[in-house]
């Protein structure tokens, strides 16, 4: 079996709680694991976002038993965060399973460009708690009869799918990044970016990224420029 050694257990609680978080909006999601050396990014795909979420998690040795420095395999996300093991800073890699089409369609791994205008975190969080109050507001608002999924869900895509002025980001990926605990309070603007690459955009924060494909995906790279490395 293969065996993620850790750095700390700060580092096993946060990759637990990301995994639970992706858990809570999908019971039987999945996740595509990337390690190279000490990197290891895990990839997720919370259905009510539309967003690729990537958590980047430090390792202290790649493996156990002199198992492959690589690592490129799609796993379940209940069966990853089971096998967690927050005091000795370890999770076992479960068997492969079939990946969900978004596996095979990640963010490109290279090439990526700093794009100007993002807001400071402060107004990133404030953009989303504005939007939710808008959409409980509206939704307060219809008539018991009209108050159908249909008729949520168009009010929530008008109101997710706006753009974070001046930049192309659409509100729903600031919302997942905040939900899934990578737009965390006293985070520094310095340490948060908007990134395009093609068709994509990336929201990068110290504590992971998610990335919106608006069209067709680009080539993959290396995992350094994912923020692999990054905490």
């Amino acid at each position: 079996m293969t065996v993620l050694h850790l750095t700390d257990e700060t580092e096993a609680a946060d990759l637990a709680a990301f995994l639970s978080r992706l858990l809570h909006y999908d019971r039987s999601a999945a996740v595509r694991l990337q390690a190279a050396g000490t990197a290891l990014a895990v990839f997720g795909r919370p259905p009510s976002f539309e967003v690729l979420a990537v958590r980047a998690v430090r390792l202290a040795k790649p493996y156990e038993n002199g198992l492959d420095v690589t690592l490129d395999v799609t796993v379940s996300a209940g069966e990853l965060l089971e096998s967690v093991d927050e005091r000795a800073a370890t999770a076992a890699v479960p068997g492969a399973v079939t990946g969900p089409p978004w596996a095979g369609l990640l963010p490109p791994r290279g090439g990526w460009r700093t794009e100007p205008g993002l807001p400071g975190p402060d107004a990133l969080r404030a953009a989303v708690a504005s939007a939710v109050a808008e959409f409980r507001s509206r939704t307060a608002e219809l008539a018991p009869e009209l108050r159908t999924r249909p008729e949520l869900d168009r009010i929530g895509h008008a109101i997710w799918s706006r753009e974070v002025a001046p930049t192309r980001l659409p509100v729903r990926a600031l919302h997942a990044a905040q939900s899934l605990g990578f737009l965390r309070p006293g985070t520094a603007a310095d340490d948060t970016a908007l990134l395009s690459c093609g068709t994509w955009l990336r929201l990068r924060t110290p504590y992971g990224s998610v990335a919106v494909r608006t069209s067709v995906p680009g080539a993959l790279g290396s995992l350094g420029d994912l923020g692999v490395s990054v905490r």
